[in-house]
């Protein structure tokens, strides 16, 4: 290829260059360096489809004679650190954690409703839920009623609720979580209230809100119940003999509204439990043999839900003590999840295309999020450092384009470090609408009609109920919720443009995102590099119950 006339745009300062497509990227990158002073290793070239790199082929770029190219920063020393120091959360006390945060509340602790708790916690993961209870106005389940007037209470107040109504509601409904411990006193019963199974009383509630009515469809036909569209898996099974290879196969399919995980002496990782769980060996009549014969049992989902829950299966029967006991074994699970392994061909050829495709995306993303922070982190430290010289206030707000106090030279850097934020703002917001349209069209039609189901197969993970303690029917529950599930600007757009001269929409750049831990009426902040210590492994709290919701094909 011919060697193009470009030009380059850094700090305000437009350059002409020679862009040479038979050569790597490394080769331009020297060439800026030459005409701006950004070492090579701290620069970004911003090109079609993301960054510029070492080893990039210009012909998948694609680069046009005069075509202008941004390049992201700064020549001479690296910014200077802060002078004061950042204070962390875990350093705060309460009165600076209030100010600070704005906490999700708590449910007060009623005697042995931690498990109860817990699950009414990790239900607020669902925002679809909320609307269709709202927009419910007939429902006979009373379960479902009392939930929907417990998350309207949650929602008007600052403080932990009681939910005392719920509770006698959902005894009444579910004799099972009336049950107490044993003990008497001068005839008299003085028990309290037992300690119940979190995961059963997740199966008991979400029974409950089959009532509940489902939201519309594109088509509008009858939508269903909001269970059966946005957290209802289809399972197709397959069982056949494996001592008599000419007896048909039997297949069969069901509704299920959890994985099972399968936990063993060997099991490390959580899809390698749900595998052990769908293919199984199982003992029954054989009616070509006539007699008991082994089959394989094989199970794949033939429609993943909007929402899927999966059971850690810690708590299992020993015979020799003949009561429940908890397995403590440490069993990794992911907090992103390729679900296509678990789903029947037919399926995976529907999901495969979005699926592939927004894998490649969000790696795309990734890497633009990191050229965002740092541009982002550049213009704050060029405006900290001249709000200092002009010994003004400093403003530690997302840098925006201002009008120049002065002519000086550190007057129009700043200026252009804060353009360079909008204009990648800009761009970010072009490439999302771009690559939403893109995968709009790979979505399978008739996954698209089929409301509350999963169009990527790929999922998040945004609730966890753990389990803490070594016994079965004792320990306690407590619930972590993702927290961009509470928070009002969710990812990735946090923030539009409503008039003539205000900032585009921006995104959200921060790599790992904090969860709240619900300890019944105590909340605190979660940070996620700690969810390894959920996975299990000893008496603490190890995952019981992970809900994980579909990506959208956005």
């Amino acid at each position: 290829m011919a060697p193009l006339q470009v030009h380059i745009k850094h700090a305000g300062k437009v350059h002409d260059l020679t862009l040479n497509p038979d050569l790597p990227g490394l080769a331009f990158k020297e060439d800026i360096y030459q005409k701006t002073g950004v070492p090579v290793d701290r620069m970004k070239v911003m090109v079609k489809g993301g960054m510029l790199k070492d080893d990039s082929e210009w012909k998948k770029i694609g680069p046009k004679e005069g075509q202008t190219f941004m390049v992201i920063g700064t020549a001479g020393e690296l910014p200077k650190p802060p002078e004061k120091p950042m204070v962390f959360l875990e350093d705060m006390d309460e009165a600076d954690l209030a100010q600070a945060l704005a906490l999700p509340v708590g449910l007060a602790n009623l005697g042995n409703t931690c498990y109860m708790n817990s699950t009414v916690q990790a239900m607020r993961a669902i925002p679809e839920l909320q609307v269709a209870l709202n927009n419910a106005s007939h429902m006979q389940q009373p379960l479902a009623r009392s939930l929907r007037d417990l998350y309207l209470n949650m929602s008007k107040t600052t403080s932990s609720v009681m939910p005392l109504a719920f509770l006698q509601i959902l005894r009444q409904v579910v004799p099972q979580f009336a049950e107490r411990s044993g003990g008497s006193k001068g005839g008299m019963n003085m028990a309290g209230f037992a300690q119940q199974d979190a995961e059963e009383c997740w199966t008991q509630v979400t029974n409950a809100l089959k009532d509940v009515p489902g939201l519309p469809t594109p088509s509008g036909s009858e939508p269903g119940n909001f269970v059966q569209q946005f957290m209802t898996g289809r399972m197709r099974r397959e069982l056949k003999c494996d001592e008599a290879a000419d007896e048909p196969a039997t297949v069969s399919t069901e509704n299920v509204l959890k994985l099972e995980c399968n936990i063993n002496a060997t099991t490390n990782y959580m899809a390698s439990g749900i595998m052990d769980a769908l293919d199984q060996k199982v003992e029954k009549q054989s009616p070509s043999l006539g007699r008991q014969a082994v089959y394989t049992q094989r199970s794949r989902l033939e429609r993943l839900p909007q929402y899927l829950a999966v059971h850690m299966v810690r708590f299992t029967w020993k015979q020799d003590i003949s009561a429940k006991a908890k397995i403590l074994r440490k069993v990794k699970f992911p907090t992103e999840f390729d679900a296509l392994d678990l789903t029947t061909e037919e399926l995976r050829n529907h999901l495969g295309p979005a699926n592939r495709r927004l894998m490649e995306i969000e790696k795309d993303r990734a890497e633009r999020r990191k050229v965002r922070r740092r541009t982002k982190t550049n213009a704050e430290t060029l405006q900290r450092e001249n709000r200092e010289r002009q010994g003004g206030d400093i403003e530690m707000a997302d840098a925006q384009p201002r009008e120049p106090s002065g002519t000086s030279a550190a007057d129009t850097e700043e200026r252009d470090a804060a353009l360079n934020v909008e204009e990648l703002a800009h761009s970010e917001v072009a490439a999302r609408e771009k690559e939403k349209a893109e995968l709009q069209k790979l979505v399978d039609i008739k996954l698209r009609e089929d409301v509350g189901a999963s169009q990527t197969g790929l999922y998040d993970l945004v609730a966890i109920i753990t389990h803490k303690g070594a016994a079965a029917d004792s320990g306690h529950y407590m619930a972590f919720v993702k927290k961009s599930v509470f928070d009002e600007k969710e990812n990735p757009v946090v923030q539009d443009a409503s008039s003539s001269g205000s900032s585009p929409e921006t995104f959200s750049d921060s790599v790992d995102e904090d969860w709240y831990k619900f300890d019944d009426d105590k909340v605190s902040v979660f940070p996620a590099a700690k969810l390894t210590t959920l996975d299990g492994g000893g008496e603490d709290s190890s995952a019981y119950v992970l809900l994980y919701r579909s990506k959208p094909p956005a």
